[in-house]
């Protein structure tokens, strides 16, 4: 029980466990083959023990990513980038034999709002600028009155966007262009758009295509909200990748948890009804920003300790029996935690292996191998 370690074993406890769960998209047809989370594709790549089994069927033409974040862009990358730049990467070796006979070449990243909303940031949209081989393929009218408002945006929104009408709008060097016109993939972002339905082929068992709703922005800048013109649009398609969100899951019936906005409630990282219980990161303020917004959160989550035990509203003055007690009880239940020596055998044994094929490593892709390896 985790609220027994904090009464127990320590003064205080922070919850930082992230957010594993995924957002649905909440529409007819999202069980269909054909259908994945982002977060199952992206562990699906980068070796997560519990997607090894995933194995999605790349056989369509046309993938559609829905979402427009930083997940979505890489999503939209490893389907188009050229697999003698994947050979270099630590993508598993299951991922590119299943890449190396994909037939996508056309990937669309749907986003329900429009180019000034768009969540990813200027690092990942320029490697999708720049992918070998791919060109991008936007819709003009997407791009009405974006230039207009360019000046009046924050400075990193402001980049962004100026990147993406370069991109859309623009006629690009004669470079460019012959680049663009040898390429075999194509990508681009169609806004305004928000998942339906995704429709099936005539056995109804495989995804054929999305139905697409199209919307109107009310209100501007980040707080414009996407409303329904009653027009829908069809796509067709044989893959979906559904990126519009992960969420954080109760741990323990003991710790406070709000399912709605699925966060553990607090104030600045304390945690509400329970003193001494703390959370930092997406568990704290839902799945939002990237690295250096996460380190902050975090920050932010130790100044509030460190305020408790200055005002005395957290004691610091009684012994507590801290990891001695945590060891004793897991020791007790039979466990054996990995430890940061045993991690080492697991990370060189990945290395070497990844060294024989020119790869920075090869991931071990079940956690009954890392623990094999581990125990050495």
């Amino acid at each position: 029980m985790i609220h027994a370690y904090v009464r127990v074993c320590c003064t205080f406890y922070c919850q930082s466990y992230g957010a594993e769960g995924n957002r649905s998209m909440g529409v007819p047809g999202e069980d269909l083959a054909g259908v994945y989370s982002a977060k199952d594709f992206v562990g699906w790549y980068n070796g997560l023990p519990s997607c090894r089994e995933l194995s999605p069927d790349l056989s369509c033409e046309t993938a559609v990513v829905l979402g427009q974040g930083n997940v979505a862009l890489d999503v939209a990358r490893i389907l188009l980038c050229p697999l003698d730049i994947l050979k270099s990467t630590d993508i598993t070796q299951l991922a590119l034999e299943a890449l190396a006979e994909s037939k996508v070449r056309r990937v669309l990243i749907v986003g329900r709002r429009g180019p000034v909303q768009v969540a990813c940031t200027i690092k990942e949209l320029r490697e999708m600028v720049n992918l070998p081989d791919t060109r991008p393929e936007m819709v003009a009218a997407d791009f009405e009155g974006v230039q207009e408002a360019v000046n009046d945006l924050p400075r990193p929104r402001k980049r962004l966007t100026e990147l993406m009408l370069k991109t859309a709008m623009e006629v690009p060097g004669e470079k460019e262009q012959e680049r663009r016109k040898k390429a075999s993939r194509v990508w681009g972002f169609r806004f305004f758009r928000s998942p339906v339905e995704v429709l099936s082929d005539p056995d109804h068992k495989r995804t054929a295509g999305i139905r697409l709703a199209i919307n109107m922005l009310e209100g501007s800048g980040e707080s414009a909200r996407a409303v329904l013109t009653g027009e829908v649009e069809d796509v067709t398609c044989g893959l979906v990748i559904s990126s519009i969100g992960y969420k954080s899951l109760p741990i323990d019936a003991s710790v406070p948890f709000d399912s709605h906005r699925a966060i553990v409630p607090n104030i600045m990282g304390r945690v509400q009804q329970a003193t001494g219980l703390y959370c930092s990161g997406w568990l704290k303020t839902g799945p939002t920003g990237v690295i250096a917004t996460t380190m902050n959160n975090s920050f932010d989550t130790a100044r509030s300790v460190v305020e408790d035990m200055d005002s005395r509203r957290l004691d610091v003055s009684a012994g507590k029996p801290g990891s001695q007690s945590i060891s004793a009880l897991l020791d007790e239940r039979g466990v054996k935690p990995v430890l940061f020596s045993d991690w080492e055998k697991i990370d060189a044994l990945e290395t070497r292996r990844g060294e024989a094929i020119g790869k920075p490593r090869e991931k071990l892709l079940t956690v009954e191998e890392m623990l094999l390896e581990a125990r050495k």
